[in-house]
C-alpha cells in the first residue's frame, strides 16, 4: 500500500526532460494485435478493472493481446508511450501537461478517476474537515507536493503561510505519533492502512474543494490516434467492460488481484477496502450517463484552471474524446 509521493510526483520535475528527449525517436511497433498498457504504479487493485479485462478475455475476444506492465519509482509512464513500446499509458493530467510542455505528442483519451485521489488525512481528535482547518496545523508531506498544497490554498482562500509543512516519508507513522496534525496523501492508501490498523482517520478529499486534476488517465500519442485507432478502440472497450465488472463486485476484483500477483505482498482485506474506496472516485453521474472513462467540457475547464495554479498551463487540445465517443455510441 505504501506509495512514495516524491517518486510518484517528482519524476517530471527531476529529469523527465532528458528521458523524454531521448525517447522521441519512435521504436519499432509491436507485432500486429499485440499491445502494451503501461500502468502508473506497482500491481494492486488500483488497476483491478484491467486485470478483469485480461482474465476474462475481454481483449482476446477482439483479437487483441494486451500486456500489463507495472510502473513504479523507476518505471515512469511517459517514455514507453512516447517511444511506442506502450500503446497506452495510465498517467495523470499534471504529468501529461508537463510532458507535453517538453514536446511529447500526448492526448488524454479517457479518464478513469473522475475525482483526484489526493486527500488530507487527520485523526478525529484534531480533524481537518475543510481547507480552512489547515491553518495553524502541521502537515506531513513530500516537499515535491508543495505546489499541490498551495493550489488547494489558493482555491479556498487559505493562508498557506499559516501552515507548517513538515517533510515526511510516505507513511502514517508521523500522524499516529503526533509529530504532525495531518498528512497529504491518496485517499485510497494511507487512510486505508490506518483503518486496517483499527484507527478511524478523517479523510478530506481535495477534489471536493476545487482541486481538479484528472488522475488515472489514459494517454496515447497523436500518431497512435491516427495509425493505431483500431487497437485503441479495442483496448479501451476491454477496459470499460473490466471496470464495469469491478464496479459490480469489488471484492472479486481484490481477490483476482491477489491471485494474479501472489508475489506482490498484497493483503486481501486491505485490497478489498481499497477497492471499495476507489468506487466513488471512478464512478459518478457523468459515467452513469455517458459511460466509464468519460470526461466533459466542464471537467476539462476545471482541470485547465487547477493546472495553471500548478504552473502547468494547457489548452483543451490536450484532450481527445473521439475514441470514447466511438465506443459508447456503439
Amino acid at each position: 500500500m505504501k506509495r512514495n509521493a516524491l517518486t510518484r510526483r517528482g519524476f517530471l520535475a527531476t529529469g523527465a526532460g532528458g528521458v523524454l528527449a531521448t525517447s522521441l525517436g519512435l521504436h519499432p511497433a509491436l507485432a500486429a494485435g499485440t499491445v502494451n498498457l503501461q500502468l502508473s504504479w506497482l500491481h494492486s487493485v488500483q488497476f483491478g478493472g484491467s486485470y478483469i479485462a485480461k482474465s476474462k478475455g475481454y481483449w482476446s475476444d477482439q483479437g487483441l493481446d494486451v500486456s500489463l506492465t507495472p510502473g513504479g519509482p523507476n518505471a515512469p509512464v511517459e517514455p514507453p508511450v512516447v517511444s511506442g513500446t506502450a500503446l497506452v499509458g495510465i498517467s495523470a493530467a499534471d504529468y501529461t501537461a508537463a510532458a507535453v510542455a517538453q514536446g511529447a505528442p500526448f492526448k488524454i483519451i479517457a479518464v478513469a478517476m473522475q475525482k483526484n485521489p489526493f486527500a488530507i488525512a487527520s485523526l478525529p481528535a484534531n480533524p481537518v474537515r475543510e481547507p480552512k482547518d489547515l491553518e495553524g496545523k502541521k502537515i506531513g508531506m513530500a516537499l515535491a507536493n508543495t505546489p499541490v498544497l498551495k493550489a488547494l490554498c489558493t482555491l479556498n482562500d487559505v493562508n498557506f503561510d499559516a501552515i507548517e509543512v513538515v517533510p515526511t516519508q510516505y507513511d502514517a507513522a508521523p500522524l499516529v505519533a503526533g509529530q504532525v496534525d495531518c498528512l497529504l496523501c491518496w485517499a485510497t492508501d494511507l487512510p486505508v492502512a490506518m483503518t486496517m490498523k483499527g484507527l478511524d482517520p478523517v479523510t478530506m478529499l481535495m477534489a471536493d474543494f476545487g482541486y481538479a486534476v484528472q488522475s488515472q488517465t489514459y494517454i496515447a500519442t497523436e500518431d497512435s490516434l491516427a495509425n493505431s485507432r483500431k487497437e485503441l478502440v479495442e483496448l479501451l472497450r476491454g477496459e470499460i467492460r473490466g471496470w464495469a465488472d469491478y464496479h459490480k463486485d469489488t471484492d472479486a476484483a481484490a481477490e483476482l488481484t491477489v491471485k494474479m500477483f501472489p508475489d506482490a505482498g498484497l493483503d486481501l482485506e486491505t485490497q478489498k477496502l481499497q477497492a471499495k474506496r476507489q468506487v466513488p472516485l471512478m464512478f459518478s453521474d457523468v459515467t452513469d450517463e455517458h459511460g466509464f472513462g468519460w470526461f466533459t467540457d466542464e471537467s476539462i475547464a476545471e482541470n485547465i484552471k487547477t493546472l495553471a495554479l500548478l504552473d502547468k498551463p494547457v489548452t483543451a487540445d490536450l484532450w481527445d474524446r473521439s475514441i470514447l465517443e466511438e465506443i459508447h455510441a456503439g
